[in-house]
């Protein structure tokens, strides 16, 4: 059996290829990185296994805390790659044009969103792109290329507010999106009570994060936004 038969690219861009096919017959998608061309080839080689090494190990640990993100199952720091497990579902944009009840799965992307912070991380590009919902109506993270470990609630603030403002401008015939997404982001704290202490300090509270994202979305109305 191949290792890895790819069956269609999914994307090429300024930061990497991503294809779709089957890693030892398992369902898989193939992240590499695009070689850096202006920069001294021993240099990008060296910032690219930085940057791959941080998100693998980022990904392996957020895995085993139990956050919804895809399994890592192949790393070739040499040719800047990636082959980790391909969640079936449909990304949260074609879910929400194409389902009419949409606030408790919006609650579920708010606890999932949830998790991922309360282990000090922010996603960095919470698009509803890089949201999925699989066959069960589960909401999933995936594209962690932009991950980082944080712990100024300002972050967590941002991480939201990119979502809200997509909600906003691409789904506005959805009364309450975001409402519904706080409302699970502030339920699991609820739930689970405040995070835990984090290697480099204490994660916010999702209270704090949600107070954090009003005052960006006041200072976004302010300035014209």
């Amino acid at each position: 059996m191949e290792t890895w038969i790819q069956v269609e690219r999914l994307h090429l861009g300024a930061e990497a290829e991503v294809n779709s096919g089957f890693w030892y017959g398992k369902p898989a998608i193939e992240k590499i990185r695009q070689p850096r061309t202006w920069r001294h080839p021993d240099l990008d080689r060296r910032l690219t296994k930085k940057r791959m090494t941080s998100e693998v190990k980022l990904m392996i640990k957020l895995r085993a805390k139990g956050v919804e993100i895809p399994a890592i199952w192949d790393v070739d720091f040499e040719e800047g790659r990636i082959v980790m497990e391909r969640i079936e579902g449909q990304q949260l944009m074609s879910f929400l044009r194409s389902n009419k009840q949409t606030h408790h799965v919006l609650e579920k992307v708010g606890r999932t969103i949830r998790k991922l912070h309360r282990q000090a991380v922010v996603h960095g590009d919470l698009s509803t792109n890089n949201i999925l919902i699989d066959q069960q109506n589960e909401a999933k993270l995936i594209d962690l290329g932009l991950a980082n470990m944080d712990y100024e609630v300002e972050s967590y603030g941002i991480d939201l507010h990119v979502l809200h403002e997509i909600l906003r401008a691409s789904h506005p015939e959805i009364d309450g999106a975001m409402e519904a997404v706080i409302k699970g982001y502030l339920a699991l704290d609820e739930e689970y009570g405040a995070p835990a202490l984090a290697p480099g300090g204490k994660p916010p509270t999702a209270k704090e994060v949600v107070k954090r994202l009003e005052s960006i979305k006041t200072r976004v109305r302010y300035h014209g936004g």
